[in-house]
């Protein structure tokens, strides 16, 4: 018997994800992606999984970066962007960084491989009939504007939007390593994983009047007002809040040593390895509203840029999302009208990789309720869980509904506590030192997901 295949709007990372996790099950997939008849303000490609912003997935610790905790809880369930990320992955110190050309390409062969995976181009831009069953609704940050307002028609919920930044791209060969030099911050990872441009007092004071000065791309009428995300926050914005915050933030200078001069770095630009050849280089957290203009006759004064090529300049574009604690079940359906599943940036995570973990789960939730097997989300001591209790509104004390909800980074601040105080210390019992919180945590995440998933498959087994 043929069997009735599951509809998934957006082929992102939460999308491509949900597809996967999907088809690993023998469900068949019928994934509508636009890009490739209407393309959006940041896309570059039509690929699927492509990544606009950075070619970064953060920190691969698994024991100390709650990032890199939930990277090993998505290899144990067989995340198809993890392995498409182990196989494009280039230098980046302790971070984990792809080829973002190879690994669209990686994810998207992938699927177009599967007998039972059929992509649709093309724009969805109202709720999918009833005939289509349960839907995965995966559009992202830049949704359209037409399934936006449809969206928003069955929710009731007015639209929420913030700013989400694109850092420039450098041609490494325009860069001039007279003055610049390679080293990992603390020599972590192959310690030259990062180009480092160093910055005099005088220099960085001037770059931050330049900022500040510069003149700023044009707001839409629709634009105003609108929050920007802390954790990808503009420099000329970080500016504004202080001369100094650049210089505590991303241009920090501390656990580098410039090899060119005994004067120590008041403040250093970095710049992170953006494809596999190691031609282009991303400057790290250097998103900006500057215009294009401005962006090169300022960033040229950057000690070691002088002479910058770029492939890709700065810039922002509009990110949505939806008020989840309000409107999803802790399985990601539409409380509404549950055949509907959000999944991905839409539902209020930050992050390719919370993307794509939501994207996982939502696959996942899907596949057992269409083969009549009982499955419950991951427990909150874990990453997936704990994003899980945020976006759905467990992080909300009391009854009651969500007046503001902003995105969130998967972090430890968003699990539960250790429940113990003290643990076992060369025979005595010795309160917990700070340092030793996260690892302990980590631990036990991965002992609840690897508890889990043989739960999962027991249900599925009987």
């Amino acid at each position: 018997m043929t069997k009735t295949p599951v509809h998934i709007i957006g082929g992102g990372m939460a999308g491509s994800e949900a597809t996967w996790q999907l088809l690993q099950q023998d469900i068949p997939v019928i994934l509508h992606e636009m890009r490739g008849v209407k393309n959006t303000n940041a896309h570059e490609t039509d690929g699927l999984a492509e990544l606009v912003c950075s070619n970064s997935f953060r920190s691969d610790d698994p024991e100390n970066n709650a990032v890199g905790l939930l990277h090993e809880e998505m290899r144990r369930l067989d995340s198809l962007l993890m392995e498409a990320a182990e196989h494009t992955k280039v230098p980046a110190g302790s971070a984990l960084a792809v080829d973002r050309i190879d690994f669209s390409k990686y994810v998207q062969d992938k699927l177009t491989a599967h007998p039972l995976f059929t992509l649709e181009r093309g724009e969805v831009d109202t709720i999918p009939p009833e005939e289509w069953g349960n839907v995965i609704i995966a559009t992202g940050p830049l949704t359209s504007d037409a399934l936006a307002k449809a969206v928003q028609g069955i929710t009731g919920e007015d639209e929420l939007a913030f700013f989400d930044a694109i850092a420039p791209i450098i041609y490494k060969e325009s860069i001039d390593f007279d003055k610049a030099w390679f080293q990992s911050r603390y020599d972590k990872g192959d310690g030259a994983d990062y180009i480092n441009c160093p910055m005099s007092k005088e220099q960085y004071y001037a770059f931050i009047e330049d900022i500040t000065d510069g003149e700023k791309s044009d707001y839409k009428q629709w634009e105003e007002g609108l929050p920007f995300f802390e954790g990808c926050m503009p420099i000329e914005v970080m500016a504004s809040r202080g001369a100094e915050t650049l210089s505590f933030g991303p241009m920090k200078p501390v656990g580098l040593d410039n090899p060119h001069s005994d004067e120590p770095s008041y403040a250093v630009v970095q710049l992170r390895q953006d494809n596999k050849l190691g031609t282009i280089y991303n400057m790290v957290g250097f998103q900006t509203k500057l215009k294009y203009k401005f962006q090169k006759e300022i960033f040229r004064k950057i000690p070691g840029l002088e002479n910058a090529e770029f492939a890709r300049l700065g810039g922002l574009h509009r990110n949505t999302f939806i008020n989840s604690p309000n409107l999803l079940d802790h399985q990601l359906r539409l409380k509404s009208v549950p055949r509907l599943r959000f999944a991905g940036q839409i539902t209020g995570v930050e992050g390719y990789v919370e993307s794509g973990a939501m994207g996982l789960l939502a696959g996942r939730f899907l596949a057992a309720e269409y083969l009549g097997h009982d499955i419950t989300p991951p427990p909150i001591v874990t990453a997936f869980g704990a994003l899980i209790n945020h976006i759905t509104g467990g992080h909300i004390e009391g009854a009651g509904r969500a007046k503001k909800f902003q995105p969130m980074n998967v972090n430890f601040g968003i699990m539960p506590p250790l429940e113990n105080k003290k643990m076992l210390v060369d025979g005595k019992m010795k309160k917990i030192k700070r340092k030793d919180r996260k690892p302990l945590k980590a631990k036990r995440a991965l002992d609840a997901i690897d508890k889990w998933l043989e739960d999962t498959k027991q249900s599925a087994e009987k």
